[in-house]
């Protein structure tokens, strides 16, 4: 039978917290023997938190930092990987949104909840459970490759039903899913002043649970036969 997806982003949507991000600084900041780089991406963290639309997100916010110290990629890749393989430890914690796993529980009754992500695969499981998510999400897509790998995801669960896909970065996480007709659920900072049309826009996922419930419930009723529909 026909049933509605959730696609879900991961750092951003999923996982708060700047931790991991900060990780990420203080890697970069060993490598390049200069501590002011963490400084200084503590400060752009700050910025993007306020509202900079410089900074897609926290990620891209120490990337320009340690671009500006003349960091070169090898050392940017080596320091990403480093921090996620910190992911979900104590040295790069995160928090869920609240009431997360009750929220996935219960939409999971009736719609395919699947992650797409960016993160590479290490750390991601073990944080999950933390989250208290790893059950509800069946399905897992790990180094994707947003924006461009998101439509193949998008594109197969919309031949089995309504898709919506959720995230914190319009052209990454929203904008390929809405160029093949998914709904769209934009969470975050960038979401109080995108100049793009998401279905729905919360500061956190938590904003917008009654609004994805909705959403699920027309979904999977859409999606039935219609002799089977109610009168």
């Amino acid at each position: 039978m026909p049933h509605p997806t959730v696609v879900f982003d991961f750092d951003g949507t999923l996982a708060l917290g700047h931790r991991p991000v900060l990780a990420y600084a203080s890697h970069l900041a060993d490598a390049a023997g200069d501590r002011r780089l963490f400084a200084e991406a503590v400060d752009a963290l700050d910025r993007l938190d306020a509202g900079d639309p410089e900074f897609l997100d926290g990620y891209d916010a120490v990337r320009q930092v340690a671009l500006a110290h003349a960091v070169s990629e090898v050392a940017l890749e080596a320091a990403y990987q480093a921090s996620r393989q910190d992911l979900g430890t104590p040295a790069a914690p995160v928090t869920a949104p609240e009431g997360l796993a009750e929220f996935l529980a219960d939409l999971a009754a009736d719609a395919h909840l699947v992650l797409a992500t960016n993160a590479p695969a290490a750390g991601v499981e073990r944080a999950l459970v933390g989250l208290g998510a790893a059950e509800h999400l069946t399905e897992r897509h790990c180094a994707v490759g947003k924006p461009a790998g998101l439509g193949a995801v998008v594109e197969k669960h919309l031949s089995d039903g309504p898709v919506l896909s959720v995230g914190d970065i319009w052209d990454y996480d929203l904008a390929p899913a809405a160029r093949l007709g998914a709904a769209t659920a934009l969470v975050g900072p960038t979401a109080s002043r995108t100049t793009h049309h998401p279905t729905m826009r919360g500061t956190t996922l938590a904003d917008l649970y009654g609004d994805i419930q909705a959403w699920v419930a027309s979904a999977a009723r859409e999606t039935l036969h219609p002799t089977d529909r109610k009168a």
